[in-house]
């Protein structure tokens, strides 16, 4: 996918992240394993039971990592930030050691991909299969960071190096994700597509996964009915799920259907990927709510910048280009940005903000990106159409 295109839930894994026999191995952030409680998720009986078990011995490395998951879980289901907190808080006894326990290391590369730490996701990741190259989880969460860095070759490899025991599913999506990035999307879609009609149909978590990355393939090679098919079929078997949602509505605010847009992430808005997309189809509607929530954006993401997390840098550039029309600042948080992370939707947004800002240098910056790494999207050819003839004054070369 897109966004995080397979970006792992460390805390979706059972009490160990050892692969033994064929368990199921969580391969994306966007598989949902398990449906959490809407709203008040703080004062839920399984949150409270892992606290209590957790405060009760806390020199009980499983029952911290047990907290600390359920926290990550939380913060992938929800949006909420605070929840990376919690779960380091739960961990803190292991946290900063220099060789920390192993699961305790996954944990904490992927709570700093998450935060765009990379270098020190990298690190932890390395160390565990340094001394077990046959660790599922990190060898599936390396591949997925080198793939938001735009290191495809790479990200191909530690495809490749996965362990004989993770299912099928997984790998074939680990190969087809990269496969569809650095080539053609639509071979990938239909390649993958075989392996999603052979998971059992009741295995609704799988299949949301798969057919989201079957969605956003079709939309990056312009097949717009398939991935309008495989949308709504990942949120049947997914609803709410925040990623889906928005990778949903990122669909219909292209094609300008923002009623549609609009009602999709009404029930969201806590997120703030998905009140971005919701003030955008507000704007265009002319909703009173639109102001209100582009201030609100605004103050969150001051907030995210004085945490030092710069995971939504994105769409904070997305706001400034789409709610607040300054085309020099869309572009200047892309630009910092695009120095971090090279998926598609960071070309996509790199690019509509250089069109807009008139920027040539910006616009060379991703059409070498395209040539060099064989990224192929539909999205970008029409916004490089538009750098080609502009309607207003000439691009400046600003490099």
């Amino acid at each position: 996918m897109n966004a995080s295109s397979f970006v792992l839930a460390v805390c979706m894994l059972a009490a160990s992240s050892t692969v033994q026999g064929a368990p199921r191995v969580p391969a994306s952030d966007d598989v949902v394993v398990g449906t959490l409680p809407s709203g008040g998720t703080a004062r839920s009986p399984a949150l409270r039971a892992l606290r209590g078990a957790a405060s009760q011995q806390p020199e009980d490395l499983h029952a911290a990592l047990a907290l600390a998951r359920h926290h990550v879980a939380l913060g992938r289901a929800t949006g909420d930030p605070r929840h990376a907190g919690h779960a380091q808080a739960a961990l803190a006894r292991w946290w900063r050691l220099p060789d920390p326990p192993e699961d305790v290391r996954l944990v904490r590369a992927i709570l700093a991909q998450r935060e765009h730490r990379f270098d020190a996701a990298l690190a932890d990741l390395d160390a565990i299969l340094a001394r077990r190259p046959s660790h599922a989880q990190a060898r599936l969460t390396r591949a997925t960071l080198l793939q938001v860095r735009g290191q495809w070759p790479e990200a191909a490899q530690e495809c490749d190096r996965l362990p004989s025991q993770v299912p099928r599913a997984y790998v074939a999506a680990c190969v087809l994700s990269v496969a569809a990035l650095a080539g053609d999307p639509w071979n990938a879609y239909t390649q993958l597509a075989v392996v999603r009609d052979d998971v059992p149909p009741d295995d609704a978590d799988a299949l949301a996964w798969l057919d989201g990355l079957l969605a956003e393939m079709a939309e990056r090679a312009g097949r717009d009915r398939d991935a309008e098919t495989r949308y709504r079929a990942a949120l049947a078997a997914a609803p709410g799920d925040p990623y889906l949602v928005g990778a949903y509505a990122d669909f219909l605010l292209d094609r300008r259907r923002d009623r549609e847009a609009f009602e999709l992430t009404r029930a969201g808005r806590a997120a703030d990927p998905l009140l971005l997309r919701h003030a955008i189809a507000a704007k265009r509607l002319g909703d009173g709510f639109a102001g209100e929530a582009a201030a609100q954006l605004r103050d969150r993401f001051a907030a995210s910048r004085r945490r030092g997390d710069s995971a939504h840098q994105r769409e904070e550039a997305r706001a400034a280009l789409e709610l607040h029309g300054n085309a020099a600042e869309a572009l200047r948080l892309a630009r910092e940005n695009w120095r971090v992370q090279k998926e598609p939707a960071d070309a996509v947004v790199l690019l509509a903000a250089a069109v807009a800002a008139n920027d040539a240098g910006s616009v060379g910056t991703v059409r070498d990106f395209m040539t060099v790494s064989g990224l192929r999207d539909v999205r970008l050819d029409r916004l490089l159409r538009a750098a080609a003839h502009p309607t207003r004054a000439s691009l400046r070369n600003r490099e």
